[in-house]
């Protein structure tokens, strides 16, 4: 069974969206479900995302901006001298990336109750931000009227 989708045509008939084709085969691509992790949007230009991190002290937890990537990584050191007679809790390492758009800003995040928060907000530079042009209108010159000859 096909899981990815061919965006081959796409590719034929566009222009520029090469980055953005190449994110929806990448998502398809990397779907590991572990840890689980919400996203959530707060406003215009806010953003959360929320990640499961039971387990996990914040010395074992990074996170790393790169450009347009967000990284987020846990390791976990594992204890030879404990026997687990049942381990259910799923404490391994994991890597977990989000792709973040154009002027999306890290601004902070908290370790709380064993969920990992992350707190972004788009900050879109003034230069880029739409803007009014006015409209100049050049008054014209009183036409004159050019009289002919009168005949007489």
């Amino acid at each position: 069974m096909r899981t990815s989708f061919d965006f081959t045509p796409f590719y034929r008939s566009s222009i520029g969206f090469d980055r953005m084709f190449d994110l929806l085969e990448n998502a398809s691509l990397n779907a590991e479900n572990w840890p689980p992790y919400n996203i959530v949007k707060l406003g215009e230009d806010a953003y959360r995302i929320v990640i499961a991190v039971a387990g996990f002290a914040e010395d074992e937890l990074t996170i790393t901006h790169e450009a347009n990537m967000l990284v987020v990584t846990g390791t976990k050191s594992e204890d030879e001298e404990v026997e687990y007679l049942h381990q259910g809790l799923a404490v391994r390492s994991f890597a977990r990336r989000f792709e973040l758009a154009d002027h999306v800003l890290v601004e902070g995040a908290k370790l709380e109750n064993g969920l990992l928060v992350i707190t972004l907000r788009r900050e879109i530079p003034e230069e880029m931000k739409p803007r009014r042009i006015t409209i100049q209108t050049e008054t014209m010159p009183a036409s004159k009227q050019i009289e002919g000859e009168k005949a007489a």
